[in-house]
């Protein structure tokens, strides 16, 4: 009996191992796989497969210091349509894959990790000084680079949060380079108008759910509303009360190698922290009242990040030839990801009504349409 017993323990431990070592062996290939997957899989966009397509996952050296694009279409002659991402150092282009499959149809799609963000992280070390001015500068060399390449003489920009202030001084300094301007998630009104504006959302979402703590928080003036205290109340992400949906997609895409997904909260930081504002206006202190393009804003109606309220108002006091607000009831702060379909119907009626508004024109002053 005794003997039965001591076989009977071994054989349990010798189970117990097999289970062990068959834990460890799952592990092992499962991690193993996500190395595989981000390190060596990762890092590439997917081909589009027709004959007038790019597809292309690029570094170019920019002011000075190398900087990663993407640029996919099915057809090279369509507009060229470049995003330009927010934070300021907080990327889009790992949302790409997400969103833009079907303006790829009808657009060449450009995105741009800017200088220490994203797959540009390690362009913040070769270039520490960070500036509005220096930022201006490489957006008109990547657009010279744009509009030689595609043989273009103006392309669209898409500005979004931080970036459309980036986009309205790019196209007030240099009208020439640009068919329209397209703000999403637009920045506008005073930091004391926004706050205000971010403290009564909080308030009533705070009533409508019972939350005292958050309709405290959102009473005390001396406590300012962050992003975090926005995402738990739909007023970053409409359909989400947690910034999760832009996280998965970010995991999944393929233009971003592990190391690129590690980057971009330490991109954004810095590149929040370091960026000098040595142009006029700034962001919350004045505003562009002129520019020479098309103008259009597509504003989510529960965003509060950039409030939406005021940059309505705003569309309403800046003189532009051609301007209209497009309103996306389903949208916070990321209209082009929270509602594509919408946004791609949107602009391709903009694009149009910008290029009927240059051929005009162009036929007044006796010129070549661009």
């Amino acid at each position: 009996m005794t003997a039965f017993l001591v076989h009977e323990a071994m054989t349990i431990r010798i189970r117990r191992r097999f289970v062990l070592l068959g834990l460890a062996a799952i592990v092992v290939l499962g991690v193993g796989a996500l190395v595989f997957e981000f390190i060596v899989l990762r890092g590439v966009t997917p081909n589009i497969d027709t004959s007038a397509s790019i597809s292309s996952l690029e570094k170019h050296e920019i002011g000075g210091v190398e900087q990663w694009i993407l640029i996919r279409g099915h057809d090279r002659s369509t507009p060229v349509v470049l995003f330009l991402h927010g934070g300021p150092g907080m990327p889009v282009m790992y949302l790409a894959h997400a969103f833009q499959r079907a303006l790829e149809h009808d657009y060449v799609v450009v995105h741009w990790d800017r200088r220490g963000a994203g797959k540009s992280f390690d362009a913040l070390s070769q270039m520490p000084a960070l500036s509005v001015s220096q930022t201006l500068e490489d957006t008109y060399e990547l657009t010279q680079i744009l509009r030689g390449r595609f043989d273009q003489q103006r392309i669209y920009i898409v500005g979004h949060s931080w970036g459309s202030y980036l986009g309205l001084l790019a196209v007030q300094r240099h009208p020439e380079y640009y068919s329209a301007f397209i703000g999403t998630g637009q920045l506008a009104g005073t930091d004391d108008q926004v706050q205000a504006l971010r403290r009564e959302f909080l308030y009533q979402a705070a009533l409508a759910t019972g939350d005292a703590v958050l309709q405290a928080q959102a009473a005390d003036q001396s406590v300012e509303i962050t992003e975090d205290d926005l995402f738990s109340s739909g007023g970053e992400l409409f359909a989400s009360r947690s910034y999760w949906p832009l996280l998965k997609a970010g995991l999944a895409a393929p233009e971003y190698t592990l190391r690129d997904v590690l980057n971009v909260k330490k991109g954004a930081d810095l590149v929040g922290r370091e960026m000098k504002y040595d142009v006029v206006p700034k962001p919350s202190d004045g505003e562009i009242r002129k520019v020479d393009v098309p103008v259009f804003f597509f504003l989510g109606r529960h965003d509060f990040n950039t409030p939406s309220r005021l940059a309505a108002q705003y569309l309403d006091r800046l003189d532009a030839p051609l301007k209209w607000l497009a309103w996306f009831e389903k949208s916070a702060h990321f209209p082009f990801f929270e509602e594509p379909d919408r946004f791609h119907r949107e602009l391709l009626e903009a694009t149009q009504a910008a290029a009927e508004y240059w051929s005009k024109e162009s036929s007044s002053k006796g010129a070549v349409p661009p």
